[in-house]
């Protein structure tokens, strides 16, 4: 049918916003290759001394020789004072780098609740052109930081990418799943969450000493995105405004019609116009519940209760320490070249995210979450066996770095897309709107837990630390097998049955909401998404991360 087309300007307007998600996976994944460069300058503007280096790095590289004293060997009370400066210096750095990453989870936490409302109120295109500006400003920020006090414009820059992917989170999805004919919408859709996984292959790859992650041009590296900014931006005033904005929420016909031609290219644009008209309907026969009500109502608690553990076990499971810190943890296995075995993670990343949008639609939600965090738990297994006996067995440095591939392989099968599936199949359209923006808030603040101490954690635990995040997937999957029903084909009010029958309650379920999972409820699903980058959904790929 002419509704089901692929038109050039459908193929340039799609490319253009998925722009914004590149940005977001590259702001995602440049912080890391550089990390020694950035810390290294860190040192140089505070004026920490060069002797501290072995304290600041001895994660990485599991250093056993003692500290400098000082001038005054032979003087105990210099040589503890000397201690002691060394270990306050050390900490300081330690916790400028963490902030440095963490920071921009905060941001996109911050953000996540408007992305939405900012697209609600400008339009989407207006909105998209708004959060730009903080990605430029952000970049700027990034780009002469090497010639002031750079930690300070990091930590800036860092935060204001952080709104501008906790906007562009909302925004992109909720435009693309708009603009796209409904055949093609899963398949539109899964364009955001590749765009997500490139952008942080493509900083991992520019991010090579001999390219930009150097002491010359680490700078550069950082502020980059601001060239894709400034090409959306361009690109942007050539784009048809969302018909599906135009119509449900501005009651413009004519003009929705007008940008619907474009789109499909073709005059008849009926099948379109009638299934906004039922979407238009069916948003105002159900009244919207707040994110309070969530958890006083006794039919909604327990699905928003389950909805954030889903999201808990996605981000606790170590996955993002490795996707922040996998240089270091690779150094600590003993890698010799540890940032192209991070690339190495970047590719599987990019390849199973692609496999998970054909896997998701054959499976139930429910057996591939429990797939992928099985899988995950056992590498989480070998993963610390690797390293905790690295010392005694050399090869063990490749049984670490294969389990650390399989981990991101698993994650994506399942934990990675799946959470925010089921999230918008546990309700139906009247609270589902506050129960995603929930979820992302959820999400956007555990990736800022795991980011701002996964560094602590790494140095209290040692090698051990996987055995700590086997054991918080354990639990999660546990949780998952006795709590968790399958949602795949299934009604609101099937769903709201086995909620009922997994909490013992023999309350009667709510009237049936059929779920539409390619339909016209996806424009409010695909208002809120995850951070990081590392989550795809075949039904609603616009939802992600991070």
């Amino acid at each position: 049918m002419t509704e089901d087309k692929i038109t050039g300007t459908l193929v340039f307007a799609v490319l253009t916003a998925v722009l914004g998600s590149f940005q977001f996976g590259y702001d995602i994944g440049v912080i890391n290759a550089p990390q020694q460069v950035i810390i290294t300058h860190y040192r140089h503007v505070l004026g920490v001394p060069l002797d501290d280096r072995k304290a600041i790095n001895s994660y990485a590289i599991n250093s056993t020789e003692e500290l400098p004293t000082g001038p005054y060997p032979g003087d105990p009370t210099p040589t503890s004072w000397a201690e002691e400066e060394t270990t306050a210096s050390a900490s300081l750095i330690i916790m400028l780098w963490s902030l440095s990453v963490s920071i921009f989870a905060i941001g996109g936490m911050i953000a996540s609740f408007f992305g939405g409302m900012l697209g609600d109120r400008l339009g989407r295109i207006k909105a998209m052109l708004v959060a730009n500006i903080l990605s430029l400003v952000g970049a700027l920020l990034m780009w002469f930081s090497k010639l002031g006090p750079s930690h300070i414009l990091i930590i800036s820059g860092r935060g204001i990418s952080g709104l501008y992917c906790g906007l562009i989170s909302g925004l992109v999805p909720m435009y693309i799943g708009e603009i796209a004919p409904t055949k093609f919408r899963g398949a539109i859709g899964a364009l955001h969450q590749l765009a997500i996984v490139t952008g942080i292959l493509v900083s991992q790859i520019i991010g090579l000493d001999f390219l930009l992650g150097n002491h010359e041009l680490w700078h550069i590296l950082l502020g980059l995105s601001a060239v894709p900014a400034v090409l959306q931006s361009l690109m942007l005033f050539f784009c048809p405004e969302s018909p599906r904005y135009l119509y449900i929420k501005l009651d413009e016909e004519a003009k929705a019609r007008k940008s619907l031609k474009k789109l499909r290219g073709s005059d008849d644009v009926t099948k379109d116009i009638t299934e906004m008209r039922k979407e238009r309907e069916e948003a105002s026969s159900e009244k919207k519940v707040s994110i309070i009500q969530l958890f006083t109502n006794s039919s909604y608690r327990q699905p928003i209760l389950v909805a954030l553990m889903l999201h808990m076990a996605q981000q606790f499971s170590g996955i993002n320490g490795i996707f922040y810190y996998s240089t270091s943890i690779f150094q600590t296995a003993g890698i010799s070249q540890p940032v192209y075995a991070t690339i190495g993670v970047g590719a599987i990343n990019t390849i199973f995210t692609a496999l998970s949008v054909f896997l998701v639609e054959k499976a139930g939600r429910r057996s591939l979450f429990l797939i992928g965090m099985s899988g995950m738990f056992v590498c989480a297994i070998f993963m610390s066996v690797g390293l905790v006996l690295l010392d005694k067995l050399p090869w063990m440095s490749y049984v670490s770095m294969t389990a650390i591939f399989l981990f991101v392989s698993f994650f994506e099968i399942g934990p990675g897309p799946i959470p925010w599936f089921m999230v918008a199949e546990f309700f139906s359209q009247g609270p589902r709107p506050a129960a995603l923006a929930m979820a992302a808030f959820s999400n956007w603040t555990c990736n800022f837990i795991i980011a701002l101490c996964f560094q602590y954690i790494a140095d209290f635990c040692g090698p051990y630390v996987f055995f700590l995040f086997a054991g918080v997937v354990l639990v999660f999957t546990l949780f998952t097998f006795f709590k968790v029903p399958e949602t795949k084909g299934k009604s609101f009010e099937e769903i709201a049955a086995e909620f009922q029958k997994k909490s013992g309650s023999a309350q009667s379920p709510k009237a049936a909401v059929e779920m539409e999972f390619l339909g016209a409820t996806e424009t409010v699903i695909s208002s809120v998404m995850c951070a990081k980058t590392h989550e795809t959904t075949p039904l609603l790929k616009e939802l992600t991360v991070y």
